[in-house]
């Protein structure tokens, strides 16, 4: 089953762009730009007006652009979908991009922008003005040309699969298959995947080669010596710098190497193997069969619902909405896109989750991972906040303390839901050890794009080279021993650096704000999800530390958190 928004409820009643107004066709789309541009603004009043209906436009185009996004990710090889999402991203996403940025500067201009409330236009007036500082009209083609390849990108990985016991599987089936206790298989398992990605190296090599040309091209034209400086302002960082990330990776290896890696000797004791392999990271250490959390999507689905209402009742209540208006595509299927995202509906209001579930004790993870960012949509739509503090103007730090925090805090109830009292408690246990895994990765995929933006020009063996030296001072205990040509492209496996770069540092910084917010939980939970649902509320309306700060978190990723949370972690996975 594809999206239609067609049966979805009006989110909000327009008042500017007609309800059927196609967004998809830049010639209508132009015309209401054109009348927000030539519109006479008076009075402090009329501005806001008018503000109210340039958010409008705004969030109808970026439904427009979302709903063929999400449909050409549920299906990477209907052509119709694909060329639909490809016109959009040529055709419309260009032209409207010129186009913000002349009423961003009208906004700017105008003497009657100081005359609005701080409180309310503080922070859109920093976000127009930064975008006034970076925009140039030569870049809205370079733009669409890097979102070409990562359209190319997904088609390449969403077509792949594995003959593996019989049959062709999709990447994400064949996850299950390294949680066989059989270590043989398990490696005949991995192997398969990894062959499978590196019989497309030479191809994605090309597409990353060509991005980062672009995105190179971008930053020169914008001023910038290299795209990390550029992109550090593109994604609104404006109140962290590339060294904060760097005194991160350093915490990191400085406080949570060591725990993970003490962890995972203990699984390789407890294995009894020589080597800790790649192909021995998932499978339960003492021998006992997988996880299995549901059989069913169906099943899957009712068990979140249940899980996340033993949290508050409005999550459960939100929760039943997306079942109700089906707002799913879970399971994992052949020409589907890999991995997961929410996306929001800007005009209707809605999230609308995509994921790739094979019945892993990981699929419930991701789903509660992902039920984060669906109330993050529901939070900001009953505050009543327009798109232009909402969609993609959400600064994803915060958006993913809303995910991952939804985790563990779902984490403390699945023993009512998914399992008895002893799976519950493993899998928990687990997912606290991924956590003490996931850390270093954060640091490894954020040094590696530092490396790699702030030396243009450097050859793809350089890139090699740089990949495997980052992997080998994260690297959490596992051996790559003899698998040399494999793991200097080990990181195509990571769709951020193609589809969104400089975006994975938030998972570091939010994954301290999500534990502090879990301990928070278990010693008062209504406390801790008022302030977690007061944050959400919130949408992009106030500076990054003003939202930690409504969530009861330090604006904060330095290394005595990082210790802190190194300290907590051990406690759990080795006492």
């Amino acid at each position: 089953m594809v999206l239609d928004p067609e049966v979805l409820p009006p989110g909000r009643v327009r008042r500017f762009v007609a309800p059927g107004a196609d967004m998809g066709d830049w010639k209508e789309a132009e015309r209401y730009f054109a009348a927000l541009e030539t519109r006479p603004i008076t009075s402090s009043s009329q501005l806001e007006s008018w503000l109210e209906d340039y958010s409008e436009l705004c969030g109808a185009l970026s439904e427009a652009g979302a709903v063929r996004y999400i449909r050409m990710t549920e299906q990477t090889d209907n052509e119709a979908y694909k060329n639909a999402h490809l016109s959009f991203i040529e055709g419309v996403a260009p032209n409207a991009k010129t186009a913000e940025f002349r009423l961003n500067k009208r906004f700017a201009e105008s003497p009657l922008t100081r005359e609005l409330p701080d409180e309310k236009y503080l922070t859109m007036r920093k976000r127009v003005e930064n975008n006034i500082r970076l925009f140039r009209e030569e870049n809205v083609e370079l733009e669409k040309e890097d979102e070409k390849l990562s359209q190319k990108y997904e088609n390449i990985t969403g077509t792949m699969t594995v003959f593996y016991d019989g049959e062709e599987r999709t990447i994400s089936e064949m996850g299950r298959y390294l949680e066989q206790q059989d270590r043989t298989r398990r490696e005949d398992a991995w192997r398969g995947i990894v062959v499978r990605r590196f019989r497309d190296r030479e191809q994605l090599d090309e597409i990353y080669e060509d991005m980062l040309s672009i995105r190179h091209r971008i930053a020169r034209n914008a001023g910038f010596e290299n795209y990390r400086d550029y992109s550090f302002l593109s994604r609104e960082r404006f109140d962290y710098t590339a060294q904060d990330c760097m005194r991160f990776h350093d915490a990191v290896e400085k406080h949570i190497v060591p725990l993970a890696r003490k962890v995972q000797k203990k699984r390789q004791e407890a294995m009894r193997v020589g080597l800790l392999r790649p192909w021995d990271l998932a499978v339960d250490a003492e021998g006992r069969p997988p996880l299995s959390p549901f059989r069913t999507t169906d099943e899957f689905v009712q068990k979140t619902w249940a899980t996340l209402g033993a949290i508050d009742p409005v999550f459960g209540k939100n929760f039943q909405t997306m079942m109700t208006l089906n707002l799913f595509d879970l399971a994992s299927r052949p020409g589907k896109a890999p991995g997961g995202y929410n996306a929001e509906l800007s005009d209707h209001l809605l999230p609308f989750t995509f994921m790739n579930s094979v019945g892993r004790d990981q699929d419930m993870w991701t789903l509660l991972h992902e039920s984060g960012h669906a109330f993050h949509v529901f939070e900001m739509r009953n505050k009543g906040l327009p798109y232009l503090y909402r969609g993609d103007n959400l600064p994803s730090e915060i958006a993913e303390v809303a995910s991952m925090s939804m985790e563990l805090m779902a984490g403390e109830h699945i023993q009512e839901t998914f399992y008895n009292d002893a799976d519950a408690s493993r899998s928990r246990h687990e997912h606290f050890r991924a956590i003490a895994q996931l850390l270093p990765w954060v640091a490894t995929i954020d040094a590696f794009q530092h490396w790699v933006y702030t030396h243009p020009g450097h050859t793809l063996e350089e890139r090699r080279d740089a990949w495997v030296a980052t992997d080998s001072r994260f690297n959490v205990g596992d051996s790559w021993e003899g698998l040399t040509d494999l793991r200097r492209s080990s990181w195509h496996r990571q769709l951020h650096l193609f589809l969104i770069p400089f975006y994975y540092i938030e998972y570091g910084i939010a994954q301290l704000g999500a534990l502090g917010i879990w301990s928070r939980y278990k010693r008062d939970p209504k406390d801790a999800v008022e302030a977690y649902r007061n944050a959400l509320a919130l949408g992009s309306s106030r500076p990054l530390p003003e939202l930690f700060k409504e969530a009861g978190l330090p604006w904060d990723f330095g290394e005595s958190v990082v210790q802190k949370c190194a300290d907590e972690l051990g406690h759990i996975l080795l006492d």
